[in-house]
């Protein structure tokens, strides 16, 4: 016996094969900007411009539309490849443990990260962060850079729960800029508060209460983020220091 199909969510984001994202039931969309220290260190997002909108609407993939955000169908002129590639399986079947919390338990998923930079600064990493939680200053700071990561690679929980805490975040996708040292660069489509995303092939991506999609076309993990919207440097992904040495750091 055949079974039927599970009916589409009312809010929901529908990924077109090599073509836009299709939104429907009036989430809404607006650009949110990184505010960095006068050293580089991401520090919080503020909120830019909301763009108007219908009900639905659909947001560019290749990332060479002339109407960003917006689609103006470029992706079949240039012939885009949008394959998804990402991986299927569950944040929580990859995430691992940072050792050495108080109180506090924080994973991380390295497969999710775009290198926001919410991870560390100057002086450290969460990382290193995590060993210091028995000082309640160094847990609210861990907290607030799990909290702050668009792509919900970093989760925590209090110890002994079962259950990850998630910020309280309104249904909506936000156009993000990051601010590197090169200057601004438009990111990913962050995507909030447990919004259904289907691929093309019409299987469900993880329900996350934070997701990044990638706006500019060149991901290997599409229809995820993976950074690559980052300005090349020596052919490497411009990356803050403290990324690089967090990153560094958690291959030990």
């Amino acid at each position: 016996m055949t079974e039927n199909p599970k009916p589409i969510p009312e809010k929901v984001i529908i990924v077109q094969k090599n073509g836009p994202l299709l939104v429907r039931g009036g989430i809404p969309l607006y650009d949110k900007i990184q505010v960095v220290s006068e050293h580089g260190e991401p520090l919080t997002w503020k909120m830019g411009k909301r763009y108007e909108t219908g009900n639905s609407y659909i947001l560019c993939r290749c990332g060479k539309s002339s109407k960003m955000p917006f689609c103006d169908n470029t992706h079949a002129k240039i012939g885009f490849d949008g394959t998804e590639t990402a991986d299927e399986r569950a944040n929580a079947e990859r995430a691992e443990l940072f050792p050495g919390g108080t109180q506090i338990e924080v994973r991380h998923d390295d497969y999710l990260c775009m290198e926001s930079g919410f991870c560390g600064t100057r002086w450290t990493t969460i990382k290193q962060l995590v060993l210091l939680t028995e000082e309640i200053g160094a847990r609210s700071q861990v907290v607030s850079m799990v909290e702050r990561c668009p792509s919900g690679s970093l989760t925590y929980r209090l110890k002994g729960e079962a259950e990850d805490i998630e910020p309280d975040l309104p249904q909506a996708i936000a156009y993000t800029t990051d601010i590197l040292s090169s200057g601004a660069v438009r990111g990913a489509y962050w995507v909030m508060g447990n919004i259904p995303i289907i691929r093309s092939d019409g299987k469900p991506l993880e329900i996350r209460n934070r997701v990044t999609l990638c706006s500019c076309g060149l991901s290997k993990k599409k229809p995820l983020c993976d950074a690559a919207h980052r300005p090349s440097v020596e052919g490497k992904s411009e990356s803050r220091p403290p990324w690089e040495t967090w990153k560094a750091d958690s291959k030990k």
